[in-house]
């Protein structure tokens, strides 16, 4: 497996990865495959394109296929600097329970460290999707605050539990 920091070069693999998600778990992101899918490549590279506030990673298996994705944020404000999001987290079903979640989590963190004044990485998950808990859990992660009714999807509501990382 390997994991890289995915450039504009690696848009239309990445926009592929990302619909597959939105598709197969869409109550576990803030976007839908409706509005996503009529982004243009370009929007694509631009969402992608690293910069020094924010990077995605992507996890690549054997044979060069994108299996699994994470994005890292900065936060743009004066006050809120130190901190830093995970978003779009997704692992292809196929490669699912083999250790790539983890994986791409510990790189980020990784990556994370290395950004100058980053004290905190924040994300969100849906409190009921009990194996990224999990996942999270045994990296360091720890439940501030959870929203109920955060997402609504095809009339249901989603809570999320919204978790911080210390560095």
């Amino acid at each position: 497996m390997n994991i890289r920091v995915l450039d504009e070069h690696d848009a239309s693999l990445y926009q592929e990865l990302r619909l597959s998600a939105l598709k197969i778990n869409p109550e576990a992101f803030g976007s839908t495959y409706e509005r996503e899918v009529e982004f243009s490549l370009e929007t694509v590279v631009e969402r992608i394109k690293p910069t020094r506030d924010k990077f995605v990673l992507g996890a690549f298996d054997d044979r060069g296929s994108l299996v699994g994705i994470v994005a890292f944020v900065r936060e743009s404000g004066l006050k809120t600097a130190h901190k830093s999001n995970v978003f779009g987290m997704f692992v292809a079903p196929e490669k699912s329970g083999q250790g790539l979640g983890k994986s791409l989590m510990l790189e980020l963190i990784s990556k994370a460290r290395d950004c100058e004044g980053i004290e905190q990485i924040n994300l969100a998950v849906i409190s009921e999707n009990v194996i990224a808990r999990k996942l999270y859990d045994s990296l360091g992660f720890k439940v501030y605050g959870v929203e109920q009714r955060a997402l609504k999807y095809n009339g249901k509501y989603f809570d999320e539990d919204y978790m911080v990382l210390r560095l």
